[in-house]
């Protein structure tokens, strides 16, 4: 299920950075924190351990040991030292730990505490140690106080209390964290103008909505049969539909690859350099006739790319013969019921005069001729849509008053369904409608029709008694616009049927007659053979 809740962009990126700024802060202050500590507690002992060092090997100090009251000597010193280093305490004793300085005098005389005196006094040890006197937990430098002849006489104990050492730390710390603070108000502005800029970018779109529209687009891409080709301006393919692949036979990845190493001869960039628009541009790619729409992609008035709609000619072409055949229908329907009609005003006018017997003669010749003609067209051919393509004919030819005959020897089965049925209706409308336009001059004006699909192949025979084809016009006969007739919009019928024959992978024949007409002989594979199937 599809959350209805969003969160904004600029919501995002801010939750993010500053989630991201704040827990580097976190973690890093955590271990500096710790660094510093280890660090200051280094220093201040070493700091200790020098200072009670340096105590323990002044003559002065080692003198006053032989006196009567050694603290009158040592403990001025001491008080100095601990003012100078910024000790907590300095702290002189004998070899029994009775105390001869501390900063407080009335403790001179008492005996050390800690228990971490040991070392220096028997062992003559210099060291740091951590423990808790008097003053409280401390970090403390201890060095024994040696004699001319080397025994120990006494100790120096310079001591650094570790809550100060901790506020230390701590002081520094608080340093750090107001950088930190300046980082993530940086971070939190860096992020905001970041976020800011992508909404500019995207045009104000969050990224729900971008990629709903993806989501439209890649199913509105999907589904329109037209090819769709994008380029940006350096001429790279940016988007390519499924129909445009399936159409030019693409297999490959195009993403980002030029234009011209994919289809050399598109002339997109044509548009990407002049800009203007280019509409139903007939062309060849890949083997293939199409209809080619190409329009410029403008940002700002500049143009940073072209997008190219094409569909295959054959489906607009059939779309176009559709719509002419259901006209061409409608004049055979229009030709039929104005021959009967005329045949009904005689028959009325025979029987109002009296004359029954030439009235029954009428019906008899019309019976017999349709009865005929029907043995034939529907016995012999079994194809609905030829029986309808050939009832509509022969009206037609009535009208003209030619003479249009259906070979006796005719046999067709029902057509396969690879030829449908716009195609067949092109074919055969355009042959017989040619048949008879060439025997309107003639006087005595025939036309015939023979099929069989006797073998593989689907055999259609037209034949007229016209003046039939020269030499010179033959190699132009399927040439687009040629035509022998006068007028506009002439020289597409034959055109139309020899592409769609080639289409069916068939072939088309004409010949001279005996009678100097022309029969034109239509062979279609009974199995697909075209590049359509």
């Amino acid at each position: 299920m599809t959350s209805r809740f969003h969160v904004s962009l600029q919501t995002k990126i801010l939750g993010l950075v500053i989630t991201l700024i704040v827990s580097i802060i976190i973690i890093l202050s955590g271990v500096f924190a710790y660094w510093e500590k280890q660090e200051t507690e280094e220093k201040m002992g070493q700091l200790a351990l020098q200072a009670a060092t340096t105590l323990s090997f002044m003559p002065t100090i080692k003198e006053a040991f032989n006196r009567d009251d050694p603290a009158e000597i040592i403990q001025p010193i001491a008080l100095s030292v601990q003012k100078e280093i910024g000790a907590e305490f300095v702290v002189i004793g004998n070899q029994d730990s009775f105390r001869y300085a501390h900063p407080d005098p009335w403790k001179i005389g008492k005996q050390m505490v800690g228990g971490d005196n040991d070392r220096a006094l028997k062992n003559g040890e210099y060291y740091i140690s951590k423990a808790e006197g008097t003053l409280g937990p401390s970090l403390r430098g201890k060095a024994p106080i040696l004699d001319d002849d080397g025994d120990i006489i006494g100790i120096v104990s310079v001591g650094f209390l570790i809550d100060d050492i901790n506020s230390a730390a701590l002081q520094k710390f608080m340093d750090i964290g107001g950088i930190s603070i300046a980082v993530l108000l940086l971070g939190t502005f860096g992020s905001f103008m970041l976020a800011r800029s992508i909404r500019k970018d995207t045009m104000g779109l969050e990224p729900f909505q971008i990629a709903s529209l993806y989501r439209d687009r890649e199913a509105v891409l999907s589904s329109v049969k037209e090819g769709i080709i994008a380029i940006d301006h350096q001429g790279l393919v940016t988007m390519i539909n499924q129909s445009a692949k399936a159409m030019l036979n693409i297999e490959e990845d195009t993403n980002k690859k030029p234009i011209e190493d994919i289809l050399p001869n598109t002339q997109m960039l044509r548009v990407l350099e002049s800009g203007m628009p280019e509409h139903n541009e007939e062309m060849i790619l890949k083997d293939r006739v199409i209809i080619v729409n190409r329009t410029p992609i403008l940002e700002n008035d500049n143009v940073v790319g072209v997008v190219a709609s094409f569909r295959d000619k054959t489906e607009v072409r059939e779309m176009v013969n559709a719509l002419s055949e259901v006209k061409r229908y409608s004049e055979d329907l229009r030709a039929q019921t104005h021959e009967f009609t005329n045949k009904m005003y005689v028959l009325l006018g025979l029987l109002q005069l009296g004359n029954y017997q030439e009235a029954v003669d009428l019906i008899e010749s019309e019976f017999q001729t349709s009865q005929n003609q029907n043995r034939i067209l529907f016995d012999q051919i079994q194809d609905d849509t030829v029986q309808a393509i050939l009832l509509g004919k022969i009206s037609k030819a009535s009208e003209q008053k030619v003479e249009f005959s259906i070979d006796s020897e005719s046999s067709l089965q029902l057509i396969p369904k690879h030829i449908n049925r716009s195609k067949l209706v092109t074919i055969l409308g355009n042959i017989i409608d040619n048949a008879f336009e060439a025997v309107s001059s003639q006087e005595e004006k025939k036309v015939s029709f023979f099929a069989t699909d006797l073998g593989s192949d689907i055999v259609f025979e037209i034949t007229d008694n016209g003046p039939g084809i020269s030499d010179s016009i033959m190699p132009y006969l399927f040439m687009r616009g040629f035509s022998t007739k006068k007028g506009q919009n002439r020289g597409f019928g034959l055109a139309n049927v020899n592409e769609i024959v080639e289409e069916l992978g068939g072939t088309m024949e004409i010949s001279q007659t005996s009678s100097e007409g022309a029969m034109f002989s239509i062979f279609i594979p009974k199995k697909g053979g075209g590049f359509n199937d």
